[in-house]
């Protein structure tokens, strides 16, 4: 039986004539120019992803702004919320100290009434009336001691309530030493005010010497 015969037992691998370029005379496939048609898809698409980035850049921007933003109010929350406790502890301390120093000063104030009025009606009932020779010295002294003891708790309340020196007795005015007449009052008035102050004071005189000098020149007459 005959061997299996293998042609390429007898091949000699080099004197294989090599292939010839799959451009002959040109540039390999993958170094070739673009054509016109390739540059232009190449810039549409480059066009294209410029404005992906723009709507992206844009997006990143109302982004970044809408954190500015929220951070911005999240500081004034923290800063006004800080300034109004701070605020309204302040004011709540203050108002609640004056409620009690007010309530303080009613109470105060509604007990002085009470001991005024009662004051009061032990003046007004104080009459000489009915005092005889033996009973005068003790009634003189029940009633001085009454009075004495009305003018302790007026001075009293004078100091506590400072209100009461506001409006003082009408009749003071007139006095010497009145706030009518004092010098406080003729500091504070002006100058057509000093005009009737002064002619008041001086118009008596004028008439007083009116009248005698008159009376001085008819004597003077009648004796020629």
């Amino acid at each position: 039986m005959a061997p299996d015969y293998d042609p390429s037992e007898f091949v000699d691998e080099d004197l294989k004539t090599p292939r010839k370029a799959a451009y002959p005379g040109g540039a390999p496939a993958g170094s070739r120019a673009p054509t016109r048609e390739e540059m232009e898809s190449r810039v549409s698409e480059t066009q294209i992803k410029l404005a992906e980035l723009k709507r992206a850049q844009e997006e990143l921007e109302r982004e970044r702004s809408q954190l500015e933003d929220t951070r911005r109010r999240q500081v004034e929350y923290q800063t006004g919320r800080e300034e109004m406790l701070r605020h309204l502890t302040r004011s709540i301390v203050i108002l609640d100290e004056s409620a009690k120093n007010a309530r303080r000063d009613a109470e105060s104030m509604s007990k002085t009434l009470l001991d005024l009025k009662d004051f009061q009606a032990k003046v007004q009932t104080l009459s000489d009336a009915h005092w005889t020779k033996d009973n005068l010295s003790m009634e003189l002294t029940k009633a001085l001691t009454t009075i004495e003891n009305a003018r302790m708790e007026w001075n009293s309340a004078l100091t506590k309530f400072p209100v009461l020196h506001a409006d003082g007795d009408p009749a003071d005015d007139q006095k010497p030493g009145g706030r009518g007449l004092g010098l406080d009052a003729l500091a504070s008035a002006d100058f057509k005010q000093l005009m009737r102050i002064g002619l008041a004071f001086t118009l008596p005189l004028v008439v007083i010497g009116a009248i005698t000098g008159a009376a001085l020149f008819l004597l003077v007459l009648f004796r020629r």
